[in-house]
Parts: structure tokens; sequence; C-alpha cells
């Protein structure tokens, strides 16, 4: 099977739906802007459950902690290297400006010797459904066509 990822879409609701999505970090990111961004995720292994990768991955890429938030499964979707993105919904707030990502090191330039350092997410930031769809690696723009749906089915649902 290929790489599995797992990943939290961050939603709060404004003048309709946003969502927080990241963009990655490094070199080979740097000039790209629609088609490039992501929610927050990280592979795991067979081994660890979905739900806890993504609240791991969440915090390393965002530096905030969403332990306790309710998460809503979303499924997953396979993007076009064959990554299997399973992803789980979370309302809540984010402050851009406080983005602390992890680091990763590779040689660069190419073939120079050197290794540097890169934050695994250089930016985040709240996009509209739409925008977010235009923005997202394409197979993750389905995430926000399914969390929307839950939204509608969850607005029905009569309050007790």
């Amino acid at each position: 099977m290929g790489k599995r990822s797992a990943g939290i879409v961050l939603f709060r609701i404004r003048d309709g739906l946003e969502v927080l999505l990241v963009h990655p970090g490094g070199p080979f990111w740097k000039n790209k802007d629609d088609g490039a961004w992501s929610v927050p995720k990280g592979e795991h292994d067979d081994a660890e459950d979905p739900r806890a990768a993504a609240l791991r991955e969440f915090r390393e890429e965002t530096g905030t902690d969403l332990s306790g938030a309710d998460l809503v499964e979303l499924g997953a979707v396979r993007q076009k290297s064959g990554k299997v993105v399973t992803a789980f919904a979370a309302e809540g707030d984010f402050d851009p400006e406080l983005l602390t990502s992890n680091v990763f090191e590779m040689q660069w330039p190419p073939r120079s010797g050197r290794t540097q350092q890169f934050p695994e997410v250089d930016r985040a930031g709240w996009f509209d459904a739409d925008t977010a769809r235009r923005k997202l690696v394409p197979a993750q723009a389905e995430l926000i066509d399914r969390l929307e749906r839950f939204l509608r089915q969850d607005s029905q649902q009569p309050r007790t």
C-alpha cells in the first residue's frame, strides 16, 4: 500500500465557512500557490491510529494542540502521488501569525553538499470554501465538499 497521511480541516463560521490551510515550506514550494496548499497533515504508519496521527501532525505543523477538539471523520482521498489522506474536521480558531512549524533538513542547493533547515509549513491562512478549493492540492478539494455536506446535515439535526 502507498503512503498514508492524516490531517485536520480546521473550520470556523464567519461570513460563511472558512477553512485553515497551510503552505508547504522549502525551496520547491516557495513560488507555488494555487494547487499547492494543504490541510495540516502528515504521514503515519499502519500501526498508528489516523485520528492520533492527525492530532499529532496538526500540532507539529501549526504549534497548536487540538487534543480536546471534537473531530468528525471526513473520510479519505487519494492524491495524484498515490498517497491516501484521511481527514477529520474540527471547529475552532487559529491565528496564522502564531504559526510554529517543525523543520526538516535537505541538501540545498542541490549537489552543493550543504544541508539547510526549512519549516515544514511556511505560512497558514483562512480561506472561504471556493478559494480553498482552488488553493488546495486538487484531491484535497473533495474534503471541503464533504465538510460542507456534513455542516448542512448537522444544521438540520434537532437540538435537544
